[in-house]
């Protein structure tokens, strides 16, 4: 370790480790316009000169480049510093008078105004190599490159045409300090942006990211898909920078088994996908939303912030059409109702007016206010002036930068045609794409619509026909936020009470395999509707888990050996059964016979 000594204060680094490394660990900020941490050291804007004596001697050099091999004294600030720092950002300043990244840093000096000749008006960049060293050293493309001499140096791709090189992953145009880099300039290939997930879709983000702000544990995940290090061995970038050392690029995922005794079910549901109605004009029509676009755009921690924008980003709706039951109550859809539509296109009608004074038309088929005080809260959204219109539009129509809305108010009997800046399709809950792969994967069952059915819808909501597994929320069917957290405990408690019992009792009657007649054909467990029945490769017979088993008799009926049979219910014990009451009955019509 080697004693440096930086504007006062001393600090021990290894050999070799730059000055301006060293001064951030102390929390010195030196400026540097040139400098990444991914990136080998350039030396190219030199805002980053400090002065170093070593041996009574001093002199300037750039700390971004500049190892530390013996002890010695740096000054950040010290006169001949500035004043080196004040030239070079007038020389900045005049070759690129118009960017604001320049004209900030250079007013950070006290300079304002440059005393040489600017340069193009619209010059953005000032040749910090950035862009040209992330595409050499981490993409390892080259695609662009530096081109002339002296005054005329610039940057660009061979020749100033479309480079085949570029693979427009746009990692030149996010290191670059002032836009001076336009990817439309390198390539004609389309780069294909990501999209959040939880934003559904309303921001970006990258190939490692923290999911949402919340996220339990708070960690980054990489999209191996779209990560360069995965599909092209290169970049490593969040490795090199991350000074925890956290990034493992050889993680698999894990695939866990857990032996339990209880299982609660709480998959969720999906939203209808607001496509399937085409005359709505969703994903076709830029200011189209759905119910949960909106949500995110409420939340303060949202890709707006908590604006209510149209698809521009920029400008707030004067008025917005809300369209209940979007996927729900429809033959051609879903005909249940989805319970949860009404409350909340209310509450996005109420906060979107709140935010924007936009004027709300909500387009419904009947206003289903069953929970405690929903009622008083749709009264309130009338006295508000929010304008209900009983009926289903039919369809939705862009028209001189509007949004025209078609739409039969079965109130008045008439037909309405409302243009409006927005639309919201408030869209209805569905079953998951997977529930039927759950259900079977657990020995439950769904009921016509594809919602987990429950063992009894009255006596017990939260149970199935499988003992310990238990459904909980809108798993079991389409349910508000309080019904869901009602049937989440009560799923709770029924699992603590089992646990607290210690033992459970079995079925007597259960299923029983003779090892020596089964051959091993798997057709019990493919029937078994409990899945109690599994197969032992390893001795290639059926073995039935007893505490699973309810003793249907689906396995006895489908083996084709008869090697299954139910305990208490054999066939020769149903056969004695039966000749026993054959016997009694001879008895029985002897004793009954006329004399």
């Amino acid at each position: 370790m080697i004693p440096v000594t930086i504007d006062g204060q001393s600090i021990e680094v290894e050999e070799g480790t730059t000055i301006l490394r060293a001064a951030n660990g102390l929390g010195i900020q030196i400026p540097a316009l040139c400098h990444h941490p991914a990136l080998e050291p350039y030396g190219a804007c030199r805002l980053c000169t400090v002065e170093i004596t070593y041996n009574g001697r001093s002199r300037l050099v750039t700390s971004c480049n500049y190892p530390i091999r013996w002890e010695i004294e740096v000054q950040t600030a010290s006169d001949r510093v500035l004043k080196g720092r004040r030239m070079l950002a007038e020389l900045l300043l005049a070759r690129c008078p118009s960017s604001p990244e320049i004209r900030e840093i250079a007013a950070s000096m006290g300079v304002t105004e440059a005393r040489f000749e600017p340069g193009h008006e619209d010059e953005l960049c000032y040749l910090c190599g950035l862009c040209v060293r992330v595409c050499e050293e981490l993409i390892g493309q080259s695609a662009i490159s530096f081109v002339g001499r002296g005054v005329d140096r610039e940057v660009g791709s061979p020749f100033f045409r479309f480079s085949e090189d570029c693979i427009a992953c746009g990692a030149c145009a996010f290191v670059c300090p002032t836009g001076a880099i336009k990817l439309e300039d390198i390539t004609d290939k389309e780069p294909i942006p990501l999209f959040s997930e939880f934003d559904v879709g309303l921001s970006r983000r990258g190939s490692i990211f923290i999911p949402f702000a919340q996220a339990v544990p708070k960690v980054p995940v990489i999209d191996r898909e779209h990560c360069l290090q995965h599909t092209l061995g290169r970049c490593g970038t969040c490795q090199i920078v991350c000074e925890a050392d956290a990034i493992d690029y050889d993680q698999e995922d894990e695939h866990l088994e857990l032996e339990v005794g209880n299982i609660i079910i709480a998959t969720g549901y999906d939203a209808f996908d607001a496509r399937r109605i085409s005359q709505y004009g969703y994903g076709r029509y830029p200011n189209v939303f759905t119910s949960m676009e909106i949500e995110r755009m409420l939340s303060g921690t949202g890709p707006t912030g908590g604006r209510i924008l149209l698809r521009d980003g920029d400008t707030e709706p004067e008025s917005v059409a809300i369209i209940h039951c979007v996927g729900s109550r429809d033959d051609n859809y879903n005909a249940y109702c989805s319970e949860v539509c009404c409350m909340y296109s209310l509450k996005l009608a109420h906060l979107v007016r709140a935010k924007t004074d936009a004027r709300i038309y909500e387009c419904y088929i009947d206003m289903r206010t069953g929970g405690k005080t929903y009622e008083a809260f749709y009264r309130r959204l009338q006295r508000e002036g929010n304008i209900f219109i009983n009926g289903r539009p039919s369809e939705i129509l862009p028209e001189d930068g509007k949004l025209v809305v078609y739409v039969e108010d079965r109130a008045l009997g008439r037909q309405m045609r409302i243009p409006v800046d927005m639309v919201i399709l408030s869209v209805g809950l569905e079953p998951r794409h997977d529930a039927e792969e759950v259900a079977h994967l657990f020995g439950i069952s769904c009921d016509q619509e594809g919602w987990f059915k429950e063992r009894h819808p009255k006596l017990d909501p939260v149970g199935t026909t499988t003992d310990g597994v238990f459904i909980a929320g809108c798993a079991q069917g389409p349910r508000d936020i309080p019904d869901s957290v009602a049937q989440g405990a009560a799923a709770a408690a029924r699992v603590l009470s089992l646990i607290g019992q210690g033992e459970v009792e079995v079925e007597a009657a259960t299923a029983l395999v003779d090892e020596m007649v089964c051959v091993g054909c798997g057709q019990c467990a493919e029937t078994c509707p409990y899945s109690a029945i599994e197969l032992l490769e390893d001795r290639g017979v059926a073995h039935v888990v007893e505490a699973l088993c309810k003793g249907c008799g689906t396995c006895a009926a489908a083996c084709p050996s008869k090697a299954i049979t139910l305990r208490h219910f054999t066939d020769r014990q149903l056969i004695s059964e039966m000749l026993g009451a054959m016997s009694a009955m001879t008895v029985l019509e002897r004793e009954l016979a006329p004399a």
